[in-house]
C-alpha cells in the first residue's frame, strides 16, 4: 500500500486546452477513495495518471514520496480493474486468479491459498475449476475484481467503473463486498464511478470532480452536509441541494418582500445563493411563505415542489406528514442553511 501525492499535476491533451486543471492532494495510504462526477469530468484521466497509462503535462506522481512520475505501471505496482471484464476465456477461474501471482514467482502452494481465500470472500469457490468461456459478462466481472484483488503487495487498487456490466440487483452485494476487502486488507483503493450511491457506499472519502476540477475531498457526511460548491450540493442526493437567490442585509436574506435569519453575517454582499437541502425544509405554522406546485409520492416520503418569491425548490416530506394545500409555509433549519458566492461555500460561515 502507498500514500499517493499527486503534486501539482494538469494535463492537456491538446495545449492550453486542459482536461484535468492543475491539484494538489495527498491520498492516505489504505484508505477507500471514489472519484465522482460526470462522465467527461476528468475521472478516468486522472485515474490513468495515477496508474502509469498517462503521463501528465504538469506536476508530479509520488507514492510515499518517492517520484513515480515516469514509470510505467508495471514499475508502480498498481492493480487496475476496468470497466470490461478482462479476463481468459481458455483458462479456468482458478488459473485467471492464480495468474498475477505466478507472473511474480509466488510458490504454488501460496499461489493456491490466495486463490482459495479470495474466491471464498467473492463467493466463487465453486466455479474455481471451470472454464471461463461462457460466464455471463457479471460473473467474468467478479473474476476481474479478484484477479486485482488476489495480490497483496500493491500500492494500490483502481477501479475504473467495475460495475458498469453487473446487473443492478447485484451491485449492493459486490460494493459490499469490496468494502469488507477494503476492512479485512486496508489496500489503498480508488474507484471511479459516475453514480453516487456506489460513491457514498464504497468510499471512505470521495473525490468530487467536474469539468476536469476537484470540487471537493470529503467524507460522504462532509459532501451531504456541508458542500464546498453549489455543483457538490446539487450533484449529492436525490433531489440535490436547493439554491436561491438571495440580497443580503446585514445577517438577513432577503427573498423578494421575505427574509431568513443567518447564524452570522457573510463576508461578501454579492452573487449571493442561499443553499439547504430538501431534508432540512419543513412545512410549519411560521416561516417562509411559498406555494405547493406539484406532490410527488416515493412511498417512503414525498417530494413537494414549491415556489417561493418566484423561486423553485425542493422539500422532502415524510409519509403522513400533511402538505398544506395553500397558505404554506417553510421553516429553514438555521444549521443546515449555507450561503455561496460565486458557487462556493462561504469561509465565514464553514
Amino acid at each position: 500500500m502507498a500514500e499517493i501525492h499527486l503534486k501539482d499535476i494538469a494535463h492537456a491533451y491538446v495545449p492550453g486546452e486542459y482536461a484535468l486543471k492543475s491539484m494538489d492532494h495527498i491520498w492516505q495510504d489504505g484508505s477507500a477513495y471514489a472519484l465522482l462526477g460526470p462522465s467527461g469530468c476528468g475521472k478516468t484521466t486522472l485515474l490513468n495518471i495515477i496508474s502509469g497509462l498517462l503521463k501528465p503535462s504538469e506536476g508530479q506522481v509520488l507514492f510515499d514520496g518517492k517520484d513515480v512520475t515516469g514509470a510505467d505501471t508495471a514499475h508502480r505496482n498498481i492493480a487496475q480493474v476496468f470497466q470490461f471484464p478482462v479476463i481468459y476465456d481458455t483458462m479456468t477461474v482458478r488459473e485467471n486468479l492464480a495468474f498475477p501471482l505466478k507472473n511474480r514467482g509466488m510458490a504454488p502452494a501460496d499461489i493456491n491459498g490466495r486463490v482459495e481465500e479470495v474466491a471464498g470472500l467473492l463467493e466463487i469457490s465453486d466455479r474455481l475449476d471451470s472454464r471461463a468461456t461462457g460466464l455471463t459478462a457479471d460473473a467474468k466481472q467478479i473474476i476481474s475484481l479478484g484477479r486485482g484483488l488476489v495480490r497483496t503487495d500493491v500500492n494500490a487498487i483502481l477501479f475504473d467503473e467495475p460495475l458498469t456490466v453487473i446487473d443492478p440487483h447485484l451491485k449492493w452485494q459486490i460494493r459490499s463486498k469490496l468494502k469488507d476487502l477494503h476492512r479485512q486488507f486496508s489496500h489503498t483503493m480508488v474507484y471511479v464511478t459516475h453514480d453516487q450511491t456506489e460513491a457514498l457506499t464504497f468510499a471512505d472519502k470521495v473525490v468530487v470532480m467536474n469539468a476536469g476540477e476537484v470540487l471537493q475531498v470529503g467524507t460522504p457526511e462532509d459532501l451531504f452536509e456541508r458542500p464546498a460548491h453549489t455543483f457538490v450540493g446539487y450533484f449529492i442526493g436525490s433531489p440535490g441541494m436547493n439554491f436561491l437567490d438571495v440580497e443580503l442585509d446585514g445577517s438577513r436574506a432577503v427573498l423578494g418582500d421575505q427574509s431568513i435569519d443567518l447564524k452570522q453575517a457573510p463576508a461578501k454582499k454579492s452573487g449571493v445563493q442561499l443553499g439547504i437541502r430538501p431534508e432540512f425544509l419543513d412545512f410549519a405554522d411560521q416561516g417562509i411563505s411559498c406555494q405547493v406546485t406539484s406532490l410527488e409520492d416515493l412511498g417512503r416520503h414525498r417530494i413537494a415542489s414549491v415556489s417561493i418569491s418566484g423561486q423553485s425548490a425542493k422539500v422532502i416530506v415524510p409519509s403522513g406528514k400533511p402538505v398544506p394545500s395553500e397558505n404554506a409555509m417553510l421553516s429553514f433549519d438555521p444549521d443546515h442553511t449555507l450561503l455561496y458566492t460565486d458557487g462556493y461555500l462561504e469561509e465565514s460561515l464553514r
